[in-house]
């Protein structure tokens, strides 16, 4: 009996344990489902350069345009032909995905100052030109633009599950710049005011109409922006959750399991800290609507403050104020990683950084959730 009676309060002590940092590890894995499932997935199948679709409802024929696939991530194609000496002729396709698509001429591949034309399908579908007067949705001006657009050969439909906005330009050279965005899933302008919701996606690039051969245009700042990406999700969201991992499985190196994780969480602490001040640096020159994104970022700092001062301040193993320390100092750290984990993932969608990151840093996420949970199932075996 007294062997039983030791089994069971062995086993519910390791339900105990278990029950927290299972816990944290199903909210990890949980925010990882989440936002990965929401990395956006195009195909391209039903239209491609190497047929001319026959569209109904175009009023110009483009079997003879040019045809080049211009952001492939989104599954945008462009076909365009100078038709007359001052008249452009354009189709954009893309996936019809409930969204509306647009695309913008500009002097500099910056978004403010430049004028778009939109298209989606719906209640209320069409197409309309706006002016890009700032990066708020109030200085988004319907019916408003440098480009003459000849609105009689206008038309926005959907067929084949793809979206085909076709416009012409009265224009001796259309800019070189081009914008193209997607909006929010069932988000259409309306009237009778024909408010354009923030787009969802963009992208910045450049085109030789010539040639059609077309780049990616360098946002200004890119250096500062990688380096507030990069620095963030290495120290937060890779060092972070590694000295954790440290800390929690490998206490039988005693007492050198302490100075790795320490070392770790420094180093990922003053990376994380430059991250920081790199994208306060950052969103004070570019002035961009990022608040959610930076009081998250601030949030996390505090909270990594926190974690310092408590490391500095921690009482002897003795001590009788140790176990709430320890408590403490768990808790404001599974919470941190949970910001982070959210945070970067905010952040690359909010840099349109693409899928790639999406994918590496998931990747990277689940990977180290796998050696957390693998240890810590050896870990509870072991008691």
């Amino acid at each position: 009996m007294l062997y039983l009676d030791t089994q069971i309060s062995r086993g519910a002590q390791r339900k105990k344990e278990m029950k927290p940092t299972s816990f944290f590890f199903v909210t990890l894995l949980s925010l990882f489902i989440i936002f990965t499932s929401h990395t956006p997935f195009v195909n391209s199948e039903t239209d491609s350069c190497s047929s001319s679709p026959s569209i109904n409802g175009i009023s110009f024929d483009i079997t003879k345009f040019q045809c080049f696939s211009v952001w492939d991530a989104q599954g945008f194609i462009l076909r365009y032909q100078k038709t007359e000496s001052s008249l452009w002729s354009f189709v954009l396709s893309a996936p019809d995905t409930n969204a509306y698509i647009a695309i913008g001429f500009s002097s500099d591949g910056s978004m403010v100052g430049s004028s778009a034309i939109v298209g989606w399908v719906g209640s209320d579908g069409g197409i309309k030109q706006y002016y890009l007067g700032g990066t708020q949705s109030s200085s988004v001006e319907p019916n408003k633009g440098n480009l003459q657009v000849l609105g009689n050969t206008s038309a926005a439909l959907s067929q084949s599950k793809r979206i085909y906005m076709a416009f012409q330009l009265n224009t001796t050279q259309p800019q070189s710049k081009l914008l193209y965005a997607v909006g929010p899933q069932g988000q259409f302008p309306s009237s009778p005011e024909f408010r354009l919701s923030q787009h969802e996606y963009k992208i910045s690039t450049r085109i030789d109409y010539l040639t059609g051969q077309s780049g990616t245009v360098q946002t200004p700042y890119s250096r500062l922006r990688m380096s507030h990406g990069v620095l963030n999700m290495l120290g937060w969201g890779v060092l972070m959750p590694i000295g954790i991992i440290v800390a929690r499985y490998f206490k039988q190196f005693d007492p050198t399991w302490f100075y790795v994780h320490v070392s770790i969480q420094s180093g990922g602490f003053i990376l994380g800290l430059v991250g920081v001040v790199c994208g306060l640096v950052l969103n004070d020159r570019i002035n961009a609507n990022v608040a959610k994104h930076k009081a998250l970022g601030i949030v996390i700092l505090v909270l990594g403050c926190l974690q310092v001062t408590a490391f500095l301040a921690r009482p002897d193993k003795v001590s009788k104020v140790r176990k709430y320390w320890n408590w403490y100092h768990h808790g404001v750290g599974r919470v941190l990683i949970a910001l982070v984990v959210v945070n970067v993932f905010y952040g690359i969608h909010l840099g349109n950084a693409g899928n790639g990151w999406n994918a590496g840093f998931g990747v990277v996420l689940a990977s180290l959730l796998i050696v957390a949970i693998v240890a810590e199932f050896r870990k509870w075996a072991r008691k």
